[in-house]
């Protein structure tokens, strides 16, 4: 944790030679800092666990704890401080060590004044930066992790546990699913749950580029490569650089540009529009597309090298329709958005659930986001009511759903939820041989499986199984 930033930045400088020491705490708070001393790195080490500061100025040759030993012990307890070592034995191989134990900067005895605050200032101001992309990526990580991901139900369950496994490794990932389904939000909780989620996360929709701006835009263009290009531009793959580039649409794509994101993806370089050099670029690739991709490739519309490349993990996400039980949690979450946007106390009432539940929806989540947004906004009442939806039920050869009990007219989330789980633990029992496999793949014991479906009045027999 860095410190307060009241003033310009509090520093710890640690010397054992007194004069040095206090001439150069002196030279730092002229300049405005807060300063604090510490004769060796036993001192300096208590200093630190009492309070935060942005920067340690340490000597390396001391005794009996030597500036590097502090510097590593000091990383370790104080994340995010930077830490510059000062030394007259000064050698490349000092300055190496330093640095790969975690220093900042380096700097060599005797320096001048201007040249000890200048590195001060760089290394404050890297640390204002750090501190920010760590703001940055924790909002990122709430905002599009998991938690954006909403519903309960075992497919969900199960996309959700694959994106935690994918996340951790830099593989490149293809997102299959319906229009509407979330695909960008699971490419968003895939880049914010890998390790490159400080660097930036860039998507691009290739269904709404023009194909002669396509390659333009990803691989970016020299001053004067065709008309209109009045300057040099970067395209998307180097914006991305370090970080995730999420290709929607990558289907709609011709044959030619395919050719050339493959040659991105096998040499991790691209080649600007009108240029002969390549750049290197580090990219992480997740792709999606609402097509019957295999088919795609089967009828020669898309390259099979291509798609072997992106498909190195898939990720299914589910219609709306096959995890009909997230409805009620859905729209309730899309509610509350609304809610708090447009500060109305609307709710949901038991006929508008049911309402819900009774309709495929073709569009998915995107659908009913936006069917629970003209709701509230166009509602006469607080209470929305099945007539706030007008929406066609299912034919009646689809398998109804079950209607959440409903308490005073309203639908609670704990119905909702003891509804899902009873859909689930069926959906299982029909298509899975035993009880032991039900449990599996629910991730519960055969004991807690039997109790829950004895409690949700589901079919059991004989008393409870006995774990091994």
């Amino acid at each position: 944790m860095l410190a307060p930033q009241g003033a310009r930045g509090r520093l710890l400088v640690v010397d054992d030679q007194r004069n040095m020491r206090a001439t150069t705490a002196l030279l730092l708070r002229a300049e405005g800092f807060t300063v604090d001393e510490a004769s060796g790195g036993d001192e300096a080490l208590a200093l630190l666990a009492q309070r935060s500061y942005d920067l340690l100025l340490t000597d390396l040759k001391m005794e009996p704890m030597d500036g590097i030993t502090l510097l590593r012990k000091a990383v370790e307890s104080a994340s995010g401080m930077q830490v510059i070592v000062m030394t007259a034995y000064g050698s490349i191989e000092t300055a190496v060590e330093a640095v790969r134990s975690g220093a900042y900067d380096y700097l060599t005895k005797p320096f001048k004044d201007g040249e000890l605050v200048y590195r001060v200032q760089k290394a404050l101001e890297r640390a204002r930066l750090l501190r920010t992309v760590d703001t940055f990526a924790g909002e990122f990580k709430e905002r599009h992790g998991l938690s954006a991901l909403v519903g309960g139900s075992a497919a969900m369950r199960e996309l959700t546990t694959r994106i935690s496994r994918v996340a951790q490794s830099d593989a490149t990932v293809l997102v299959v699913g319906e229009s509407g389904t979330g695909k960008e939000l699971v490419a968003r909780a895939v880049h914010a749950l890998s390790a490159r989620s400080r660097a930036p996360f860039v998507p691009v929709n290739c269904a709404a580029i023009a194909e002669t701006l396509l390659e333009s835009e990803l691989f970016g263009h020299a001053r004067g490569a065709f008309t209109g290009a009045v300057k040099a531009r970067r395209g998307l793959f180097e914006e991305a650089h370090g970080g995730t580039l999420f290709i929607d649409e990558v289907t709609e794509t011709s044959g030619a540009f395919q050719s050339k994101l493959l040659r991105a993806l096998q040499e991790h370089e691209i080649r600007r529009v009108g240029e002969n050099a390549s750049v290197a670029v580090d990219v992480r690739i997740v792709a999606a597309s609402n097509r019957d991709i295999e088919r795609e490739v089967a009828e020669k519309r898309f390259r099979q090298d291509l798609f072997y490349r992106l498909a190195v993990v898939t990720l299914h996400v589910p219609p709306l329709r096959e995890r009909l039980e997230d409805v009620p949690v859905l729209a309730q979450h899309f509610l509350d958005r609304a809610n708090a946007r447009n500060r109305f106390p609307r709710r949901l009432s038991g006929s508008a659930v049911e309402r819900l539940l009774g309709y495929t929806f073709p569009g998915n989540v995107r659908e009913l986001e936006n069917l629970v947004e003209q709701a509230a906004a166009l509602a006469e009442s607080d209470e929305l009511t099945a007539d706030d939806f007008p929406i066609r039920k299912r034919s009646a050869t689809s398998t109804p759903t079950p209607v959440p009990f409903m308490r005073g007219g309203l639908v609670t989330l704990a119905d909702a939820v003891t509804e899902a789980e009873k859909k689930a633990i069926q959906s299982a029992l029909d298509t899975l041989p035993d009880l032991g496999r039900v449990a599996e793949v629910l991730g519960v014991s055969t004991t807690t499986l039997w109790r829950k479906m004895k409690r949700l009045g589901l079919k059991t027999t004989g008393e409870p199984p006995v774990e091994a």
